[in-house]
C-alpha cells in the first residue's frame, strides 16, 4: 500500500490551494493522517495532523490558514490552504501512521508510517 499526494502547483502569495492524499488501493482503515514539509535547505516538518477521531494539531506558522481534513470513506486526506505564503514553499508530503488492508482471502494486514511521493507547492507571483 501507497500513498498518492496531488494538489501541489504554482499560487500567487494569498491564494489558495489544496492538497489531496489517499491509498493507492482500497484500505479499511487509516489512523493518523499527517501533511509533513521540506522547503528548499531546511529539514522536514509537521505541518497538520488529524487523528481518526478528527481531532486536529498545526504547526503555528500555518494555524488559521490551513485547515487538515479527512474522508474516511475514501479513506482521503485534505489540506486546504489559504492565504498562501512566500515561505510556504515546499515540497508537501502525506503520512499515515498506521493502515489496515484486507486480503481478496480475508487478512489483514497492517503497514506502519507510510509516505506518499510529495507534491510540490510553490508560492511566487
Amino acid at each position: 500500500v501507497q500513498l498518492q499526494a496531488s494538489g501541489g502547483g504554482l499560487v500567487q502569495p494569498g491564494g489558495p490551494l489544496r492538497l489531496t492524499c489517499g491509498p493507492s488501493e482500497s484500505v479499511v482503515s487509516i489512523n493518523v493522517m499527517s501533511w509533513y514539509r521540506q522547503g528548499p535547505g531546511e529539514q522536514r516538518e509537521l505541518v497538520a495532523q488529524i487523528t481518526s477521531d478528527g481531532i486536529t494539531n498545526y504547526t503555528d506558522s500555518v494555524k488559521g490558514r490551513f485547515t487538515i481534513s479527512r474522508n474516511d470513506a475514501k479513506n482521503t486526506v485534505y489540506l486546504q490552504m489559504n492565504s498562501l505564503k512566500p515561505e510556504d514553499t515546499a515540497v508537501y508530503y502525506c503520512n499515515a501512521d498506521s493502515i489496515i488492508s484486507m486480503s481478496d482471502f480475508g487478512d489483514r494486514y497492517r503497514y506502519l508510517d507510510v509516505w506518499g511521493q510529495g507534491t510540490l507547492v510553490t508560492v511566487s507571483s
